[in-house]
């Protein structure tokens, strides 16, 4: 018997205000394979008005991205807070295996990834990424990341 995937992702980004910026679309296609997705982008921008709905926001989320401003410690510092939170509001089935990326963003301004790249390897090895959202600079290789870890404790369902 044909097996299948889901064909929809929801992602939700998470990280200080404004270093996401509304240059990432809220649904992104790609295809890993000969498979099309849909990636469900959800993005509060940081906005703390948005805690409030963190279970409803969180809960059954396949994937979630980490963002920080490489000139701004603070908000890299900040990661740790918006994963934990996460972590407590999504109540993933298998919290120390649920999918992580983080982007570094604004590498077109200034590049600072040894501090980022240990928080990464201490948090269990997640993936980690430079990007410009400005200059679309490694975007694409991001999100195609984030589809295959939100992916890959997907059971195939039978057709």
């Amino acid at each position: 018997m044909a097996s299948r995937r889901r064909m929809l992702l929801k992602v939700i980004i998470l990280g200080d205000s404004g270093f996401v910026n509304r240059k990432f679309s809220n649904q992104y296609k790609a295809t890993i394979g000969a498979d099309f997705l849909t990636k469900e982008i959800w993005d509060t921008a940081g906005q703390e008005r948005f805690q409030s709905l963190g279970v409803t926001f969180y809960r059954g989320a396949d994937c979630c991205v980490l963002v920080y401003d490489v000139n701004v410690l603070k908000s890299f510092d900040n990661l740790n807070n918006w994963r934990e939170e996460f972590l407590i509001q999504a109540s993933p089935d298998d919290p120390e295996n649920f999918p992580f990326v983080v982007l570094g963003n604004k590498v077109d301004v200034e590049v600072s990834e040894k501090k980022a790249k240990a928080w990464c390897a201490s948090k269990g090895n997640i993936p980690y990424f430079e990007t410009s959202a400005k200059e679309g600079f490694n975007v694409d290789a991001a999100f195609e990341c984030i589809t295959k870890n939100a992916l890959k404790n997907e059971p195939e369902e039978e057709m």
